[in-house]
């Protein structure tokens, strides 16, 4: 089974790169299933039902969300009755959506997580206890399963994939925008990397107009974020896994530039 994961999809910009990337990625990398983080996709900030349709229309087969997922309002009306969006599992009970399923493409099946870190980020329910809870469970029926870890701290997501080694095909990081240079294959079989990177504008901070950052930097007064326009940068990861015990064979790493010449 192949799995092609693609970095948080930052603005109009990230999908702009998704819309043209998508189809040599899909002849090159030949995934079964497609998932994207999506927390970012409108403006930087949440998604609306019409991207996640574009998402979906373009071959996506699951879009994975973050701290974010609440900041468009427009959430709250479909989150419920999309069963191929998901978010942080560990939110505390009671809030809306779901926070894993299980998506299907190419004839496979592949069960998808999400979890939230809490270093530097807004206290949430413990994600280690909610991984062991869901993915334990998950293991019963399915042999393939992706967890996407959104969290600030390298050590908390190195934590999760050690802690979920042998028992996930795949443990992925997102949130901090940077693609790591970690991607490997943990002793038990889980294919691990620690930040997956983003798909937006590259000449911005993190998808962001660099103006205002360096303001707020230098300033610590209040500033309006917005999203970078202009050329795009595309990260994403590509895992080939094992049908039998859906331990992963390999991973990896995709790093695309909007005009740069590329090699195959």
């Amino acid at each position: 089974m192949n799995v092609l994961f693609i970095g948080d999809i930052v603005g109009s910009v990230g999908r702009k790169a998704l819309r043209e990337n998508l189809p040599s990625l899909k002849s090159k990398y030949n995934p079964h299933v497609i998932i994207v983080n999506g927390e970012n996709a409108a403006s930087g900030r949440g998604i609306t039902p019409a991207i996640a349709r574009e998402f979906f229309d373009w071959g996506v087969h699951g879009i994975t969300m973050g701290n974010h997922t609440w900041d468009n309002k427009e959430i709250f009306d479909f989150i419920d009755d999309e069963p191929r969006i998901i978010r942080p599992a560990n939110f505390p009970p009671g809030t809306p959506g779901r926070g894993y399923t299980v998506v299907k493409g190419g004839g496979k099946e592949l069960a998808i997580v999400n979890l939230q870190g809490r270093t530097f980020l807004p206290a949430i329910d413990d994600p280690f206890r909610a991984a062991d809870e869901i993915v334990d469970e998950l293991r019963k029926k399915h042999k393939h399963i992706l967890v996407d870890f959104h969290a600030e701290a390298t050590s908390e997501k190195i934590a999760m994939g050690w802690h979920l080694d042998g028992r996930a095909s795949i443990v992925v990081g997102t949130h901090t925008h940077v693609q790591s240079n970690d991607d490997t294959i943990l002793p038990q079989g889980t294919a691990y990397q620690t930040d997956a990177g983003m798909v937006g504008p590259y000449e911005g901070v993190l998808g962001m107009q660099k103006e205002a950052v360096l303001q707020k930097f230098q300033t610590q007064l209040p500033v309006r974020f917005q999203v970078d326009m202009g050329k795009w940068h595309f990260h994403a990861i590509s895992v080939e896994l094992n049908d039998n015990d859906g331990k992963a064979r390999k991973i990896q790493k995709i790093r695309l530039k909007e005009d740069e010449w590329r090699m195959d």
